[in-house]
């Protein structure tokens, strides 16, 4: 089994930057941070900040790749996805594996419609919310990366290679038996808090103290329910408890990461939870009233 060497990771958010962090810990060598030249000269110049303190990587352009890289990650925000695609290419070789940290279900085949499914894992981050304001992030510790291989029952090769790094690099990570389980019920968290959350400018506090918010995000997530069990995700019924049981357990002063985007003043990442429910509604001609409303209502506040 060849041994993960070195890393590429492209978007430097909030969760981005927390494992960059944690690659140049383990060993400042084996991580290069693809950017283009406009962001290099922006991030060389004001760093990026986790936990207050200054960190520097390497950034790489495309052009300029060298070495091939073993594993990328990939944390971009939803519109540079398609960009990150490209950009990733000429560090790809035939063992490369990728990991796609972003929000939603949808980025993974994307990036295999470019690299094949035989490069591609599905995984995701789990854990306490993280801040970011500018380049600087607050991140308490609490997370870890959840992947798994869609086509194969336990441990794959692929999956062993990964853990076997990621165990090295002193990085949290969990192997569900069931990755699209695993994957759907991130998902339809995300549909019912950060959706939510965006429009009654809520923590995850305001779930656990009132009801009637937390009934407009269950309403929510219901509809992606609905359509894990028509996608064939297994035990889909446990989609929405594992959520609420989720919601009950965060610390209540944290705020989703669309709340975030509202209050900063950036795009949302609105396509990948409405976006793709009201999608599979329509292909698979199942109602989503609510998520119709709340992508409305979040453009909405994003033209605001």
């Amino acid at each position: 089994m060849d041994a993960i060497k070195n890393v590429a990771i492209v978007g430097l958010g909030a969760i981005g930057a927390i494992y960059a962090v944690k690659l140049a810990q383990h060993d400042p060598g084996c991580l290069r941070v693809i950017v283009d030249e406009t962001r290099r000269e922006r991030y060389r110049r004001d760093g990026v900040c986790l936990n207050e303190q200054r960190y520097d990587f390497t950034y790489v352009t495309p052009d300029e790749a060298g070495e091939k890289a073993d594993l990328i990650l990939v944390a971009t925000k939803s519109e540079g996805l398609t960009d990150a695609i490209a950009a990733m290419q000429p560090f790809v070789h035939d063992r490369t594996l990728i990991l796609s940290l972003m929000n939603g279900i949808s980025s993974p085949a994307a990036i295999a419609a470019a690299y094949g499914w035989d490069k591609v894992l599905h995984a995701f981050f789990v854990g306490h919310g993280s801040t970011r304001v500018g380049n600087a992030i607050t991140f308490d510790g609490v997370g870890r990366i959840v992947f798994g291989d869609a086509d194969v029952d336990g441990q794959s090769s692929r999956v062993e290679r990964v853990a076997q790094f990621f165990t090295q690099a002193g990085i949290a990570y969990e192997v569900p038996p069931d990755i699209l389980f695993a994957l759907w019920s991130k998902f339809v968290l995300n549909v019912g808090v950060n959706q939510a959350s965006a429009v009654l400018r809520a923590t995850y506090g305001e779930f656990q103290r009132n009801p009637r918010a937390l009934e407009i995000a269950v309403d929510l997530m219901q509809e992606a329910v609905a359509l894990a069990h028509i996608v064939g995700i297994r035990n889909a019924d446990g989609l929405l408890p594992w959520s609420l049981d989720f919601i009950r357990n965060m610390p209540s002063g944290f705020k989703s990461s669309m709340l975030q985007d509202i209050e900063a003043g950036r795009r949302t990442e609105i396509d990948l939870f409405a976006g793709v429910i009201c999608a599979l509604g329509a292909q698979h001609q199942v109602d989503t009233p609510y998520n119709q409303l709340f992508y409305r209502l979040i453009r909405a506040l994003e033209n605001a």
